[in-house]
């Protein structure tokens, strides 16, 4: 196989050992399709970075963790490509470890694996819950320094909170819907992908108490679960809205938006309103057919900048930088698309 990296930096950028990407390099038995694939893809990453990256000095390695649907995933590895050419004068490499949903076990395996294996920073979007606590402060006690992105979690000691201001934007989606549908009887159905999901919990709150103080007579029925999936997050529609004759609005606060579309439309119901989070490209595609009404966007290529300027900031690469930085809510409708 050719290639011009050391086998040390293939084997940091892929996560394995020294010994297995020299036993996949020379195509020697004991070595899965999995980790042969791995290497192939560690050595492409490698080659794209050192494209983009044209700065010269230290090299650190950081890792995402990304708990979402694989189109949030894709959007994040998109937009470091336009985020990391703007660091500094390090080198820094990116290794992504992403999965739809992650079991608390599974995840907490694979933090104590990154710890074990070394990393100069961890950047999680993933559930609040008191095992992953546990091992995320062990994380941090080791040395490593850990950034939360997009969905915070509590009391742990992280360097920072980085992404979208959940509260701001829960209330800008309740005042989309107040004027909208104004202060009469009414029904909005709201969804998040996860209770464990703190970000989503926060839109949440700030949407529930600002509809109950301005518009009291609208009725929210809430869903919460799917993973922004397909199957679960229709199963989820059918079972809460199959007896409803009318439905006024949607505020999903966690995606699967194709899958909630498709279920109501299967049950008769036609929103008024429905407020959807983040320009992905299914949501790119439901705005130019119209049927999203608006998108809370943030610029994502600027958080993951100042993730990246924070990590440095840990190394006394760059100047220190607040423990929370918040994006503002963009509302992007059918007229406005980037």
């Amino acid at each position: 196989m050719t290639h011009r990296f050391p086998i040390k930096e293939i084997a940091a950028q892929a996560g394995i050992s020294t010994a297995t990407v020299d036993r996949a390099l020379n195509k020697r038995p004991n070595v899965s399709p999995q980790t042969q694939a791995r290497v192939l893809r560690a050595i492409q990453e490698l080659e794209n970075q050192e494209m983009l990256l044209s700065a010269t000095g230290r090299r650190l390695f950081f890792d995402f963790v990304i708990e979402a649907p694989k189109r949030f995933s894709d959007e994040v590895q998109n937009s470091l490509k336009k985020a990391t050419p703007e660091i500094g004068n390090a080198v820094c490499r990116s290794r992504f470890i992403t999965n739809e949903y992650m079991a608390d076990a599974d995840l907490i395996a694979l933090l104590k694996k990154i710890k074990t294996r070394g990393s100069h920073g961890i950047c999680l979007k993933v559930r609040d819950t008191p095992p992953i606590k546990e091992a995320i402060n062990d994380l941090c006690k080791s040395g490593i320094p850990v950034i939360t992105l997009a969905t915070d979690i509590k009391d742990i000691k992280k360097m920072a909170y980085i992404g979208l201001d959940n509260k701001s934007a829960g209330q800008t989606a309740a005042y989309l819907v107040e004027k909208t549908l104004g202060n009469r009887s009414a029904t909005i159905l709201t969804t998040q992908s996860d209770k464990s999901f703190v970000g989503e919990a926060d839109r949440e709150k700030s949407f529930e108490e600002q509809l109950k103080k301005n518009t009291p007579k609208i009725k929210i029925l809430k869903i919460k679960g799917g993973g922004g999936l397909e199957q679960p997050t229709k199963n989820l529609i059918n079972g809460v809205a199959y007896h409803l004759n009318n439905l006024d609005g949607v505020y999903s606060m966690g995606g699967g938006n194709r899958s909630i579309i498709a279920a109501l439309t299967t049950l008769g119901l036609k929103p008024k309103i429905f407020i959807a989070h983040d320009l992905d490209k299914d949501n790119h595609e439901l705005l130019r057919q119209k049927k999203l009404d608006f998108v809370l966007n943030h610029d994502l290529v600027k958080d993951l900048q100042n993730v990246f300027y924070t990590f440095l900031s840990h190394f006394g690469l760059s100047a220190p930088k607040p423990n929370l930085m918040l994006s503002d809510a963009e509302i992007i409708t059918p007229f406005n698309i980037p």
